[in-house]
């Protein structure tokens, strides 16, 4: 199936391989990768816990930065190549062709109605709750460093702020499409708010 938008093409491609048959019978509320889900949060809440307590630990600003950017960097590959395939079954990339035109593929695990049934909402609500709420605390970190001009640690949560939104993003795109799906969703949902209060409001007794 293949998706365009506007301004780019959005390829949309099944996930290679789902999971084993043991996955199938497992219950909602089990972690069935508790691996995954580890590390899921190790390297994210780590580089946080790096960034608030390092000027305590250590004097050394070059050994604090080094350390949160490889915290940031694996984060970004685990989380972009290993746990969310696992943990929702989503995958996503940003690929050049030949021709120098930029594609973003998704990947999403093709599951059968009894199979949805069996997938873990455990491993759903760690994996969004994670990707969500560590960047809003960089961004947080951003305007924190700004406002005390901590100049030097700008480019520290930048960084954070770009490894794990671009995450975000990716994640978001793959979970509902692409922006011009997006649009069609808010637009779609405002129309039947407006719908609705216009009923609310007719049948609303006359005074």
């Amino acid at each position: 199936m293949l998706r365009q938008d506007s301004s780019e093409d959005i390829e949309d491609v099944s996930l290679f391989d789902a999971d084993d048959d043991v996955s199938r019978r497992s219950k909602k509320s089990k972690i069935r990768h508790p691996v995954a889900s580890f590390f899921h949060l190790f390297f994210r809440v780590s580089a946080i816990v790096v960034y608030l307590l390092c000027e305590l630990l250590t004097s050394s600003f070059i050994a604090c930065m080094v350390t949160i950017i490889l915290l940031l960097s694996c984060d970004f590959w685990a989380v972009k190549n290993v746990t969310g395939r696992l943990m929702v079954g989503l995958r996503w990339w940003n690929q050049v062709d030949d021709d120098g035109k930029s594609h973003w593929v998704f990947e999403a695990r093709k599951v059968s109605a009894q199979r949805n049934k069996s997938s873990s909402e455990a491993e759903s609500r760690i994996f969004w709750l994670g990707l969500i709420t560590c960047p809003m605390i960089w961004v947080i970190f951003a305007f924190s460093a700004l406002f005390s001009f901590k100049v030097k640690w700008l480019a520290v949560v930048v960084m954070g702020v770009v490894l794990q939104g671009a995450n975000l993003y990716g994640y978001i795109r793959c979970k509902v499409g692409s922006r011009k799906n997006l649009t069609s969703m808010a637009t779609s949902y405002l129309g039947k708010q407006f719908l609705r209060q216009t009923v609310a409001k007719e049948d609303q007794p006359a005074s």
